[in-house]
């Protein structure tokens, strides 16, 4: 059973199907009636009319209708349009419980059984009674109408079934008369009455298409009956229920019957043979009702405490695609369709596979042997080798003529010549070859519920919380992700991109796992498939969908029934429906190409788009919002509203000004104001404030711009308003003195008027105002004196009421180009700016000139003092290749980039390197580089070394000494020109830090051990922070990171050797092996002479005369001088008089081994490790997660990126 949907309520005694849409009616024992979509999970609606519980559901077969009983004896007749829901009649008539109702599928007719020991037929446009077939001597359980045949069958507590024939009703209907009942049995007879239950039965339904009948019953039984012309008898019974039966009903589609009954049991049974073949049980609900889809593969069934809609069998067909041809099995058939030519022929049988048959889960496809391995979930799992036949002669072979079995889960093709198969049961994963034979048998680090393919070689394992990508060959988990369990897995055409579907969710990740979106769905997800431009399509139950690689997505097109994506090409959707049909969708992909197009830049396609396709709808129109292309969006709006917000948004003041004047809304002039004020356009300000009538804000600008015959305008304007502030603002603004005075004495204020005339040396009009107000000269001389005023507005030196305020001038964009003023206007080539060239050329990464200096060769004489050793002898460090520096120089004449985006942020921009990004200040972002590309966890230890990379980045340049410094940024490519390119100098170089790792060997050299560590740990430090610029640089930057690490192992590994020789004297053991294992470390030859004479003595002095006879061997590879091979020669011949050791130790040298870097143990080949995501220094699986103790920087075994390609 394959639950689809569960609700939870009050007992649930009737259910309906809705035949065309995913509606179920539910008639609960509280008396209310529940429409639920089974398909979104969500309850639709509630009828709640019935006093006491409702016992009888049913759904109209064409018509929005539904019909409900109930023990209140009343039958209601609903409307079931979304607007109309409500009660459209009731039918009385019956003196009991109502039982069951049912319309007739042709006929206005609604059927109807009760406790009045009666079944009724109703006229439901006449809303009357038509019939009434009595015969029953109790309960009338349940009654229905033969589906092809005017025939009813009813179930009664008599323990009788008994079958009615009224095809006298369709011939005579008789009169509507609600008194005409004694006419009504010429119309309708018994024709059966079938015995043989022994208790009460309780439903009864007609086979769809053959003359059977199938009953339920008190006596635990389910019995077959056979009708004929004549007469109708019983065929069988199926016994296996251990309490009443409740229902039962004949699957629509195979020779099955479902039944349910009180022992809280769904059973199924085999038609032909009568045997039970699945029972579903639940633990406290006992099963009341059954309902079957007319028309899907889905049943209901009605239970104590709710309902459930489930499926039988899966109705996903197993299919693989490869190149053109779609393999897939249908009516036990492996077929195979080809996309281009639309062929569709069948190519093996697979109708002996299983017992008995159900149609595969799986089908995996080896194209190089042409074979398919297909898997079924009956029998606990199986799966079937076969190999497909190159041509069909009109004949199909058998799969099971050479075809071979086996018991597992899942199964699927992971080489040319291998598939692997899941042991669910033992978590076992078989590799089989092609004879069936197990290859390796593997035991999966996680609990494995499905395996997938993973790449050549590689498995994923879906577990309840993760899935795994594991490597066969090295049986090693490669990466891990956390994901609901999954049950379908899509790769992309170049296996870069996959995708991992399960129940609700989409995850899309790379081919090494690392997360890059997750989409989740409110409805269950059926299939996906990649298209050519990496975008992937997904379908859920009724939309099929995309998702963008950043994890935007949205709606294709919606679907009447779901189907199964296999391929898409171009504008069309290869699919297989739930019959495994193949068909083809035709939609519209212009919608996610034009957003793809956005996400990478791609401004030409963009524009393509633009000018070829009706691109429209307010979706598209807030996702340009949301991703900052107001510009763009303009192109699409017609709407006045929507195109004045936009225009707005983007700084387009002409359209803005367009659509203002169209408009004609004050908060419109308002916002043009605001917008035209931030650009500095005054002009349009004036239009605006204009248009508002501010003319407060009017006389201020004018004011600011120094246009006085303006003002003095606004001054008259003033005076005929009325408006005496007004006035006095505009006398303010424009410095009049005596207009001032004016307003002053007209509104009253005689005291202000005076002491303005006073202080501006008007004696005259103060004389006058004193006289206005009664006054003399004796009644103001307690009044102070002021001295002159100086109230003057600022001299015009430059006006600027004719031109708009200067801003800062940059070269147009692509959009100012292609949509000047809102409108597509440039027909030839537009340049490319700020993204991806298509032309594929190289990015130039040029260093500074003082990164090309050639390495010194330095000749080093070891301090053989410090080391201990017996002979004078000089190493000379091995040099490495001259190192060079390609400078690619790369013309490019893009758009600049728009004003006010600084330097820095550029450079943040247009760089995957974390050096760059700490030149330009952005920390953060260049840790989480730091983090993402090497695991890096601990940032202390690079503080100075950021601190010092961002100031060398930078020079500060004082040209007045008043003034502050003005910073300037130091580029690496100065003469480059396009924005997208430019980058900050690259301060540490290879050859730089060359020049350290060549101070850490001669630390090494003169046995300054603690001296050399800290130099080998900041020369790692230091190469986080390097540019590469070329593949050959990439290879010497991972080689210098290689050698810093085995010489700050080797000089670790020496330093702790030193102290347990110090502070544990009695660990000789230990002692020992550390001298053995610091000589397997990569040290140049002269280093690897102290090393190996270094251990020679050691062991020699524990009397382990055969080991140290093995180092002096190695030794005399080296070709040291003439003393130390003496030397050598001497330990050698001890070691054969006395060839043993006196100590045994943790040491072979025959086996090939690795070092952890935290215990200095060794890590035999095969033995399972974890790895420094930066050096790849190897560590026991305990010490995962934990932090790298050697350079003090990582997390161990964290999932790393790697370098950036270089640049």
């Amino acid at each position: 059973m394959l639950t689809k949907f569960e609700s939870k309520s009050n007992r649930v005694k009737g259910l309906a199907f809705h035949p065309t849409q995913p509606l179920l009616a539910a008639a609960l024992h509280n008396g209310s009636v529940q429409l639920w979509n089974y398909r979104m999970g969500v309850l639709v609606d509630r009828f709640e009319e019935h006093e006491g519980p409702v016992r009888g559901v049913a759904i109209h077969p064409t018509r929005a209708l539904l019909v409900t009983g109930g023990d209140d004896y009343k039958i209601r007749v609903w409307d079931l349009r979304p607007q109309n829901r409500r009660c459209l009649f009731t039918l009385h008539g019956h003196l009991d419980y109502v039982r069951t109702v049912q319309f007739h599928h042709e006929m206005p007719w609604i059927l109807s059984a009760s406790d009045d020991q009666t079944i009724r037929i109703w006229n439901s446009t006449s809303r009357n009674c038509i019939a009434i077939l009595t015969g029953h001597s109790h309960y009338v359980m349940s009654a229905q109408f033969h589906p092809k045949e005017d025939l009813i069958v009813s179930t009664s507590m008599d323990q009788t079934v008994r079958v009615w024939d009224i095809s006298g009703l369709r011939k005579n209907t008789p009169g509507s008369g609600p008194n005409n009942f004694e006419t009504f049995d010429t119309f309708s007879t018994v024709k059966y009455v079938l015995e043989g239950h022994d208790r009460g039965v309780n439903f009864a339904s007609f086979h769809p298409s053959l003359p059977l009948i199938v009953s339920a019953a008190d006596d635990r039984t389910i019995k077959i009956w056979r009708m004929s012309e004549t007469k109708a008898w019983e065929v069988d019974s199926c016994r296996g229920h251990f309490n009443n039966v409740s229902n039962s009903l004949f699957h629509p589609k195979h020779e099955l019957i479902v039944s349910c009954g009180e022992d809280k049991t769904v059973r199924v049974w085999d038609l032909a043979k009568r045997t039970a073949i699945q029972t579903f049980r639940r633990e406290h609900d006992r099963f009341w009702v059954l309902a079957a889809h007319p028309t899907l593969n889905l049943f209901a069934a009605g239970h104590d405490s709710g309902l459930i809609v489930f499926k039988l069998e899966r109705e996903r067909p197993a299919f693989s695609v490869f190149a053109d041809t779609l393999f897939y099995v249908r009516d036990k058939y492996v077929r195979a369709y080809d996309f281009n030519t639309g062929s569709d022929i069948g190519l093996l049988s697979v109708r002996k596979f299983g017992s008995p048959y159900v149609p595969p889960r799986t089908l995996s496809y080896n194209p190089a042997e042409r074979a398919v391995v297909v898997t079924i979930s009956s029998d606990n799992g199986l799966y079937e080798l076969a190999t497909l036949p190159t041509q069909t002669n009109g004949e199909v072979k058998d799969s099971s003529v050479d075809g071979k079995r086996g018991a597992a889960h899942s199964a699927i093709f992971v080489a040319r010549n291998r598939f692997a198969a899941l042991q669910k049961t033992n978590q076992l994963i078989e590799v089989r070859d092609l004879s069936n034979s197990v290859v390796k048998t593997i035991k999966p680090s996680v609990q494995t519920n499905e395996i997938f393919y993973g790449g050549t070689a590689c498995l994923i394992l879906s577990s309840t919380s993760s899935v795994v990508l594991y490597d066969l060959q090295q049986e090693k988990v490669i990466a891990e992700l956390n994901s609901p369990p999954v049950k379908y897995v899509t790769w992309s055409s170049d296996g870069q991109f996959v995708a991992l579907m399960s129940k609700h969710t989409v995850t899309i990740a790379n081919k090494t796992f690392s997360l890059s979106s997750l989409i989740h769905e409110t409805i269950r997800i059926k299939s996906g498939a990649w298209d050519d431009a990496g975008v992937f399509i997904y379908s859920t139950l009724n939309h099929i969908k995309y998702c963008l690689p950043q994890g935007d997505q949205g709606v294709i097109c919606t679907l009447d029934n779901p189907v199964y994506l296999t391929r898409i090409k171009g504008k069309t959707a290869y699919c297989l429906d739930r019959s495994a049909r193949p068909r083809t969708i035709t939609f519209d992909p212009t919608e996610y190409r034009f957003k793809l197009a956005l996400l990478r830049n791609n401004y030409e396609e963009m524009l393509h788009i633009i000018r070829t396709s009706t691109l429209i709808g307010q979706s598209i129109i807030a996702y340009l919002q949301q991703k900052g292309f107001p510009e763009i969006a303009l192109h699409f709006v017609q709407d006045k509203n929507t195109r004045f917000d936009l225009a707005i948004e983007c700084g387009n003041l002409d359209v803005a000004l367009e659509t203002a004047r169209s408009i004609d809304r004050p908060e419109c002039w308002n916002r043009l104001a605001q917008q035209a004020l931030k650009q500095g356009n005054h002009k349009i300000v004036e239009k605006a404030f204009q248009q508002t009538k501010n003319f407060d804000r009017l006389s201020f600008l004018y004011m600011a711009v120094g246009s006085t015959e303006k003002l003095s305008k606004m001054q008259k304007i003033a005076d005929a308003r009325g408006d005496p502030m007004s006035r006095f603002h505009n006398a303010l603004y424009a410095g009049d003195v005596h207009n001032r005075i004016a307003v002053l004495r007209d509104v009253g204020l005689y005291s202000l008027a005076y002491l303005t005339a006073k202080t501006n040396g008007l004696e005259d009009q103060a004389t006058e105002i004193l006289e206005a107000a009664g006054l003399t000269e004796a009644d103001v001389d307690d009044v102070p004196s002021f001295e002159q005023s100086t109230l003057k507005p600022p001299p015009i030196i430059t006006s600027t009421q004719n031109l708009n305020w200067p801003l800062i001038s940059g070269a147009e964009s692509f959009w100012d180009q292609a949509l000047a003023n809102g409108h597509l206007d440039i027909d030839g080539e537009i340049p490319h700016a700020n993204g991806v060239d298509a032309s594929g050329g190289a990015l130039s990464s040029a260093l500074d000139d003082w990164a090309k200096e050639e390495e010194s060769h330095d000749v080093i004489d070891p301090e053989e003092g410090g080391w201990e050793l017996d002979a004078d002898a000089t190493e000379t460090e091995e040099l490495e290749d001259e190192f060079e520096d390609a400078v690619d120089e790369e013309d490019s004449l893009g758009a600049s980039a728009a004003p006010g985006v600084s330097e820095t942020t550029l450079w943040v921009r247009n760089s995957p390197f974390a050096a760059d990004h700490v030149a330009a200040g952005s920390f953060e972002t260049a840790m989480e580089l730091l983090n993402r590309q090497f695991g890096i966890v601990n940032f202390a230890p690079l503080k100075s070394l950021f601190l010092s990379t961002y100031r060398s980045s930078h020079v500060y340049l004082s040209p007045i000494a008043a003034m502050p410094p003005v910073q300037l940024h130091v580029r690496r490519n100065p003469s480059e020109s396009s924005a997208s390119r430019v980058l900050p100098v690259a301060v540490r170089t290879l050859a730089t830090i060359r020049a350290e790792l060549s101070e850490g060997f001669r630390f090494v050299s003169g046995n300054k051990l603690h001296d050399a560590q800290a130099a080998f740990r900041s020369v790692l430090q230091a190469l986080l922070l390097v540019i590469v610029s070329s593949d050959a640089d990439a290879k010497e930057w991972r080689d210098t990171v290689t050698t810093a690490r085995e010489y700050l192992l080797g000089v670790s590994i020496e330093l702790e050797r030193r102290r347990v020789m110090q502070e544990e004297p009695d660990s000789v053991r230990r002692g020992l092996e550390l001298a053995a294992y610091f000589t397997h470390c990569q040290l140049q030859p002269a280093h690897m002479q102290i090393a190996l004479r270094s251990a020679i003595g050691a062991f020699a002095k524990a009397n382990n005369h055969a080991t140290a006879a093995k180092f002096a061997r190695r030794l005399l590879d080296l070709n040291p001088d003439p003393k130390i091979v003496a030397q050598a020669r001497q330990r050698i011949a001890a070691g054969d008089r006395n060839p043993r050791d006196a100590i045994d130790i943790l040491y072979d040298e025959f086996t090939e081994f690795e070092i952890c870097s935290a215990t200095f143990t060794p890590i035999y080949k095969k033995s399972p490790s974890v790895r420094c995501p930066y050096t790849d220094a190897a560590y026991l699986p305990e010490l995962n997660g934990k932090l790298d103790p050697l350079i003090e920087l990582t997390e161990i075994g964290a999932t790393a990126t790697g370098l950036p390609a270089p640049r």
